[in-house]
């Protein structure tokens, strides 16, 4: 059978015209097969603590299984980077801390490409917002912040901090202290929050600054003590715990935690994962286990979210340029 040019512009033609009606019928179906979220921390941190619960009540809201892939590395930006990258279809969203807003910025520092944007990735939901927090062991003999910057004061390198990674969220606060400061400790960076902690637990590193959600068990049952933390005023889960602002310290850090997608993913699926997340912020199992770890649902939608991200960023931007270059 001969086929004419105009029968092939008549079948290109229709496959045209049938294969956007396809998609919006997938989209509409969404999601048909379970969804990964990527944690891009070893398990036991903060991204965890939130991340697990949450990813099951989406399950729950979504019709689908939302299966948690902790893929870490690179003080988060293996994971990051791999959601950024990814196929914008819904499939694959990313449970990120503050950090996300920092790793762009320390690969420029560091003099390489970086391995993601922030344009990217488009905020969905944040979940939690707490200041970090800074801990020693129970057998340290610091009993409080000011015994503790003393003694870093008069033995300069003696004394090592943990962190999840170089321009972590565990990192980046105490760079700032430091420099508030004027005093020096070794860093040692972990692949995580939890391996981090587990450093401070096993007498490897002296101190870690950490979100209330990793720490705040070990605190409770005794091994470790806070010595101050990072916000505004005192927090609910350790009341009798100072911040640096009211010690006359002039700094700030919120180690917040939120949910994203690659930047090309439809205004459809957003904002089913949008209705998804608020209803996973009002979940009473989800604050159950988040408030326990000591870290409050603060919910943003994704408006106030994108507005706080955005004013975030800036802030970490100028943290990292001042931290400088670290190997």
């Amino acid at each position: 059978m001969k086929i004419t040019y105009r029968f092939l512009l008549f079948f290109f033609s229709c496959a045209a015209f049938f294969h956007p009606i396809k998609n919006a019928v997938a989209q509409e179906n969404w999601p048909i097969k379970p969804i990964t979220m990527i944690i891009p921390f070893p398990p036991g941190g903060v991204a965890d603590t939130v991340g697990r619960p949450v990813a099951d009540a989406l399950s729950r809201s979504l019709g689908q299984p939302v299966i948690v892939e902790n893929r870490a590395g690179a003080g988060g930006g293996i994971g990051m980077a791999a959601v950024a990258k990814a196929k914008p279809d819904g499939y694959t969203i990313l449970l990120a801390l503050s950090s996300i807003s920092i790793i762009p910025e320390a690969d420029k520092i560091l003099g390489k490409p970086p391995s993601y944007s922030l344009s990217q990735l488009k905020p969905i939901a944040r979940f939690t917002a707490d200041p970090t927090v800074l801990v020693v062991r129970s057998d340290s003999p610091w009993q409080n912040y000011y015994q503790f910057i003393d003694a870093m004061r008069k033995s300069p390198g003696k004394y090592n901090f943990g962190s999840s990674g170089n321009y972590g969220t565990m990192h980046v606060p105490m760079e700032m202290l430091k420099a508030s400061q004027k005093f020096f400790m070794v860093h040692i960076p972990y692949t995580g929050a939890g391996p981090a902690i587990v450093g401070l637990l096993g007498g490897q590193v002296d101190a870690v600054a950490t979100g209330p959600s990793s720490i705040v068990q070990y605190i409770k049952a005794g091994r470790v003590r806070a010595l101050a933390h990072w916000g505004e005023g005192r927090l609910a889960s350790l009341p009798d715990v100072p911040s640096f602002k009211e010690m006359g310290v002039p700094i700030q850090f919120a180690q917040w935690a939120g949910l994203f997608v690659p930047a090309g993913t439809s205004d459809f699926i957003t904002n089913k994962l949008r209705e998804a997340s608020k209803v996973a912020s009002n979940d009473e199992k989800v604050r159950l286990i988040i408030n326990t770890a000591g870290s409050p649902i603060q919910y943003l939608d994704a408006p106030e979210f994108k507005a706080y991200w955005d004013a975030d960023a800036k802030q970490m931007e100028e943290a990292v340029k001042k931290i400088g270059k670290v190997e």
